[in-house]
Order: structure tokens, then C-alpha cells, then sequence
């Protein structure tokens, strides 16, 4: 959980001498502290999604205390307000905490009581801001469609900002590796938008000829050309209102990629043979495996419409970076293959889950889901040697401490057991030889959940 002095506070209150003190005692108790005169400024900042807490004096010239907590429990029921009132308003504070108030501080107060009521709205502040978090992330976990998995601080740091972006206009560039799973996650930001009606249309640029994929982008009218024999919808009036998913962007034709650029930012098309502007409600979602600002820097991929791609960009790790999840993913990928085919899942060996994590994984996620399927299939017969490559120092564990790979290893043995035992705790308890609450707490520190691996 986050700190709680780290979470914002905004003090409101007109006498500069009040104003001054009490941020300064906010400052020396370690909160990231904003004071302010009026209520006009403290509602310039507040918005619906502002993570903080309000101190306002009850008594302000303009926008009283009162009127701007009311707006701001409008915008935010569950923000925190606390009241600085005088001796005459304290029935006033009272009501007011019928209507939302936090709690209130009367004049004159101390520095304790100050930090003691700061400190108590914060930590509540701070409970409902996980909760919420923790919730988006289980709606999001059970949700149907595509599913980011894992719970490493890579993957959690992607699954956080996709939530944050997905529902905004902004366009969006994907980095990863081969594997790694670009067009899942650009499919998960399109089902976790308000996009998720409309259509998500999907176009390799790599795999379609240059001849066509101008076609094939923008469409064209009968007659366009030779073999125009028709008019055709192209790829980007077919998404309007959706997503356009352009992977391996990085070989797009330079000739193609300026035409690209004036359609992100004129947000219209024309049809080939056509005079016809065609307006355009759409978000672009873009993938590569290369580092685009160097392609750029060589020649290859257009500077200006690199800049452009990159106002959002979600750099999905590879597997090697998030090994934890290794075991969680191939249980998942598994447990698929076993419903697809008909077969029980095999269980799985603490030499074979060593295996899995030591491995490089060249081919990332797409390599994992392969194996999985196969071992589904072949059971024991399905080898883990990866065609005896040498699992080598910088393969496996490099630059880690002992202690990080004593837990490494202390995890997979776990996730191995979970596995085997259907994710019985009793059953992995006995197994291993843990009192239930060892296991509880190790299962907590490496986020597993018995459940992953029923």
C-alpha cells in the first residue's frame, strides 16, 4: 500500500498567519502539503479522480467552506473533508458532517490535533483509493476477453497504466518483443474503453504487399485503378468509432507513413479515386518490436510520425523481466489447452517449474502458451529441456542476490505444489511441511492465490 503522507493535502483558509502554520506543521509531519486563500483555487485542482484530502476554513471570502465542500463531495463522495471552523459555527460543522464533512477542528487548535485528524482522514483517504484499485483490478482479471496476467511490478505497472489510458482519445504505441503479446494488449485497451462496441480492426504492415496496403488502409472507389472493380471499405473507415490496430508499424512504406501522419492529425481520410473527406472518430493503436526513435534516427521510420505515436506508449516487458508470473501463466495457458483438447493437466514436477524459470524464453509469451499446450498434449513424454540449449548465468537469476534467489527458488516450489495439488492449501501444506500460516504468509509475499491454480 502507499505511503499516506505521500497522498496530496490542500489547506484552505484566508488568514495568512493560520494558513502558514498549519501547512507548516503539515510540511514537518511529511505531507506533500498545498495551501491556498480562496476556494476558486482549491477547485482548480480538485477533480473526480483527485487522490487527496481538504482542510478549508469553514469562513471564506467568495465560495464559503461550506458550499465548496458540498462541491466537492459532488464530484467525489468518499473525499475527505475536513472543517476549520470558529466557536460560533461549531453547530454548523455539525450538521455539516450530516452531509459529508470528514470531520472539523475548532480555533484555536494545536499541531497534534491538527496531524491527529489529517493523519486519520489520510489513512481512510488511502483505504478507499486501494479498494477501488483492488476492485478495477479483479473486474478487470474476471473480465471476458483478454486478460493481462501476472502480478509482478512490471505487469502491475502496465495493467495500471492501460487502465488509466484506455478510456482517453489518445492514440497509443506498444513496444515489446516478439511474444511478448502487442496484439492482446491492444485488443484488452479497445475491451477495457468505451470503444469496446465498435469495431476493432487489426492490419499486419508487415505482412501485406506495398502495392496493397494503401488500398487496404484507405480504401478505394470502382475504378481506382486496374483491378478496382468495386468500391471498398478500407481499414480505417471500417473501425470509425473503434480501433485501428496497425502492428509492425515499423514496416510500413515511408511513401504511406506521411499519409498516416495527416490522417492522425487532420482525424479524415479519402478514398483512393475519391475527392470525398471522410471524418474520422477513431483511435490508432500502434505496435513494434524495434526501438522507433532509432529506426528514425537511421532513416528508416519518419521522425515526425514517430513524435506523433509516442504521446502514450505501453512498453510491454518481456518474460525474463517478470519470472515470478512464469508459473501463474503456465497454469493459465494449461488450463486452456486442457478445456481445448479434452486432457487432464499433468502435474507438474518442481524440476520441470525450475526449468520453466530458468529458461531465457527467446519467444516470450507466445513461446510459454506453446509449451503449455504441448505438455497438455504429450504429458510426461513433453521435454523441458528447450532442445538442450545450455541454460546459462545471464539466462537464469543474473545479477540477483542470494536472498533474491533463495526466494526465486522458494516461490517455485510453492507454485509447483499449488499446481500439483489443485491449489489445495491443506494438501501443499502437508506436502511441503508448513504450518498454514507459513504458507499463508509466503503465499502472500509472492502474490499467489490458491485459486490461480484450482
Amino acid at each position: 500500500m502507499t505511503d499516506h503522507r505521500s497522498l496530496p493535502i490542500i489547506l484552505v483558509d484566508d488568514e495568512e498567519h493560520i494558513r502558514l502554520a498549519a501547512g507548516q506543521t503539515l510540511e514537518l509531519g511529511g505531507y506533500d502539503v498545498t495551501t491556498l486563500e480562496t476556494a476558486e483555487q482549491a477547485l482548480s485542482i480538485i477533480t473526480d479522480e483527485w487522490p487527496g484530502v481538504l482542510v478549508t476554513d469553514i469562513n471564506l471570502p467568495g465560495i464559503d467552506g461550506l458550499a465548496l465542500m458540498k462541491k466537492v463531495v459532488a464530484l467525489d463522495a468518499t473525499l475527505p473533508v475536513i472543517l476549520i471552523t470558529g466557536h460560533g459555527d461549531i453547530s454548523m460543522a455539525v450538521s455539516a458532517m450530516r452531509d459529508g464533512a470528514y470531520d472539523f477542528i475548532e480555533k484555536p487548535f494545536s499541531s497534534e490535533l491538527l496531524l491527529d485528524v489529517v493523519r486519520r482522514a489520510v489513512e481512510k483517504r488511502n483505504l478507499i483509493i486501494e479498494n477501488r484499485r483492488l476492485k478495477q483490478e479483479l473486474e478487470a482479471q474476471s473480465a471476458p476477453g483478454p486478460r493481462i496476467i501476472g502480478n509482478t511490478a512490471p505487469i502491475a505497472q502496465v495493467r495500471s497504466l492501460v487502465h488509466t489510458i484506455a478510456d482517453t482519445p489518445a492514440d497509443i504505441l506498444i513496444l515489446g518483443e516478439t511474444g511478448t503479446g502487442k496484439d492482446l494488449m491492444a485488443r484488452y485497451i479497445h475491451e477495457h474503453s468505451n470503444r469496446r462496441d465498435q469495431n476493432f480492426v487489426a492490419i499486419n504492415c508487415g505482412a501485406v504487399p506495398e502495392n496493397l496496403i494503401e488500398s487496404e488502409l484507405f480504401g478505394h472507389e470502382k475504378g481506382a485503378f486496374t483491378d478496382a472493380k468495386a468500391k471498398r471499405i478500407g481499414k480505417f473507415e471500417h473501425a470509425n468509432n473503434g480501433t485501428l490496430f496497425l502492428d509492425e508499424i515499423e514496416s510500413m512504406p515511408m511513401t504511406l507513413q506521411i499519409k498516416l501522419l495527416r490522417v492522425l492529425e487532420d482525424r479524415a481520410i479519402e478514398r483512393l479515386g475519391a475527392n470525398e473527406i471522410i471524418p474520422l472518430n477513431i483511435r490508432v493503436i500502434a505496435a513494434t518490436k524495434v526501438d522507433l526513435r532509432e529506426a528514425a534516427e537511421r532513416g528508416e521510420f519518419r521522425e515526425d510520425l514517430y513524435y506523433r505515436l509516442n504521446v502514450v506508449r505501453v512498453d510491454i516487458p518481456a518474460l525474463r523481466e517478470r519470472r515470478e508470473d512464469i508459473g501463474l501463466l503456465f497454469q493459465h495457458f494449461a488450463l486452456i489447452a486442457s478445456s481445448q483438447y479434452g486432457r487432464e493437466v499433468p502435474l507438474l514436477s518442481a524440476e520441470r517449474m525450475h526449468s520453466l524459470v530458468t529458461h531465457a524464453w527467446p519467444g516470450n509469451v507466445r513461446e510459454l502458451r506453446n509449451l503449455a499446450e504441448r505438455y497438455v498434449l504429450l504429458g510426461e513424454s513433453c521435454t523441458f529441456d528447450f532442445e538442450n540449449r545450455p541454460i546459462t548465468d545471464s539466462d537464469a537469476s543474473s545479477g540477483m542476490t542470494l536472498p533474491e534467489k533463495v526466494d526465486q527458488f522458494e516461490s517455485m516450489l510453492i507454485q509447483a505444489e499449488l499446481s500439483r495439488c489443485g491449489g489445495s492449501i491443506k494438501e501443499t501444506q502437508l506436502s511441503l511441511g508448513l504450518p498454514r500460516k507459513t504458507l499463508y504468509d509466503k503465499m502472500k509475499k509472492y502474490g499467489l492465490d490458491k485459486n490461480d491454480y484450482k
